[in-house]
């Protein structure tokens, strides 16, 4: 049989990382078995849907490289489909009227000591109305197993699920039986989804099989049904949206490739063969249901971090000039990211940016990262780092001697790495400081900063003029 699964998120915020791991495991599992990934759109919860997030659902798949074979398709469109299960439910006799308030529930609840509905309404044969809620009916007995792909045999005893609701009284028809409808209408075959949907997984496959014998209604095949491990921060707890950098969209404006992105998100509950660095095509060809783990996975994002570094010191030079462009020189009218760059358009060079590549491909971790690493080759103006000019420049005289002998050789020697090297060794030495520290000042003075790519290369990209001139400036500001 060909796979079929389907990806149904709903468009209620942003694209959370646990989708993103989600549907790259169904992606992964239809692309392996050469089955058909379908998106599905649950966008009933009208309160909360907006048109932002639908868009933000395809941009985020797009980004990723995750193509969807059908769809996309909106559950809002399928709403005739969930109402003619409800009717045919009800007439089987599956569903009963309820017209207990959620205050009646609780207070029979604390008297009793049981929690949840207690089936109050099961034999009252109350007709349906604007005020009744329509009930699923449970067996009386026994228990429910499903035998999960991922997690194996998990049995829920019926007295413990209790009869549910399967419609408001305001007609809405709810979760559990809509999103079966559609994967029944779908033919969907296999349901790869989070560990928190698998308590509604027993429900679902009670009224799938109750469906599949009402008048009316097709019989189809149940799904088999694979649950993936819950995704905990570093307190090992549940990802939370308030508290942790859940949001696919921000990884994306912080620079991060989406080939990393996928190859560690395949991570997340499972383990390629040949180590953790691996291509897309590697993760297709040996990705298994089987394999992944049951234990919730932790998203840290210092892994992640460092994998994007891998991927990006590994990139040809042109590939990564081409991927650092949206923080460097943006089209106006394509996608950018929310941060600009630190100077003008016009100031913007992109030979002498492909000259600076090699100096900081290595050393950049996000391409976020890398407007700061070359900001002191496109504009007139220095930004300092307060803290750097008072270490480096005021508290240590010495530092504004070597700024001021600096200003002297800088401009008699020929102006290359290597002569720069050794004219500043030869100033360290005049002032009792080794190399390592005889360059701070001039760091500081011509980038603003203590850190960035190498000093003598991008000495020689600044040129002779524009580094005398900050030199200059510099023991100006110091004096």
């Amino acid at each position: 049989m060909t796979p079929r699964v389907r990806f149904a998120p709903s468009p209620t915020g942003f694209f959370h990382v646990g989708s993103a791991r989600t549907s790259l495991f169904n992606w992964l599992f239809a692309r392996r078995h050469g089955g058909t990934f379908v998106l599905r759109i649950e966008d009933t919860d009208t309160e909360r849907n907006r048109d932002e997030w639908r868009q933000g659902i395809l941009d985020a798949l797009t980004w990723l490289g995750l193509d969807w074979d059908e769809g996309p398709t909106l559950q809002s469109d399928n709403l005739a489909d969930h109402r003619a299960a409800v009717e045919a439910l009800w007439e089987e006799g599956y569903l009963y009227a309820c017209d207990c308030t959620r205050q009646q529930i609780d207070e029979r609840a604390a008297a009793t000591g049981r929690p949840g509905y207690d089936g109050y309404c099961r034999t009252r044969e109350l007709e349906r109305g604007p005020r009744t809620a329509l009930r699923f009916r449970m067996p009386d007995e026994g228990a429910t197993t499903i035998e999960d792909l991922v997690r194996g045999s998990v049995t829920f005893p019926h007295e413990a699920i209790g009869d549910f609701v399967v419609m408001r009284p305001s007609g809405v028809v709810l979760y559990p039986l809509a999103n079966l409808v559609d994967d029944r209408r779908a033919r969907i075959t296999h349901v790869i989804r989070g560990e928190d949907l698998l308590p509604t997984t027993p429900k679902q496959v009670l009224m799938w099989e109750a469906l599949n014998h009402c008048a009316g209604q097709e019989c189809v095949d149940l799904p088999a049904y694979a649950h993936l491990p819950m995704l905990v921060n570093e307190q090992r707890k549940k990802l939370s949206k308030r508290k942790d950098p859940v949001a696919l969209e921000s990884y994306r404006d912080q620079g991060y490739l989406p080939a990393a992105m996928v190859n560690y998100l395949a991570l997340l509950g499972w383990s390629p063969k040949g180590g953790e660095i691996a291509e897309r095509a590697q993760l297709i060809d040996q990705f298994d249901l089987s394999e992944v783990s049951r234990s919730p996975a932790f998203f840290d994002v210092k892994k992640l971090t460092h994998l994007n570094g891998e991927y990006l010191r590994a990139m040809a030079p042109d590939a990564f000039i081409g991927a650092c462009r949206p923080w460097v020189h943006p089209d106006p009218a394509g996608w950018r990211p929310s941060a600009v760059p630190p100077w003008s358009p016009e100031h913007f060079d992109a030979g002498i940016f492909a000259r600076a590549v090699p100096l900081i491909q290595t050393r950049v971790t996000t391409l976020a990262e890398v407007p700061a690493m070359v900001a002191f080759l496109f504009g007139d103006e220095v930004a300092f780092d307060a803290e750097a000019v008072a270490t480096v420049l005021t508290d240590d005289p010495r530092g504004r001697v070597v700024l001021a002998v600096a200003l002297e050789r800088f401009a008699e020697v020929d102006f290359t790495a290597a002569s720069l090297h050794d004219a500043l060794v030869e100033i360290g030495e005049g002032v009792g400081l080794p190399l390592r520290r005889a360059q701070a000042p001039v760091r500081v003075a011509v980038t603003g900063t203590r850190v960035g790519p190498p000093l003598f290369e991008s000495l020689e990209l600044l040129g002779r003029q524009r580094t005398l001139d900050r030199l200059r400036a510099a023991l100006t500001r110091v004096s």
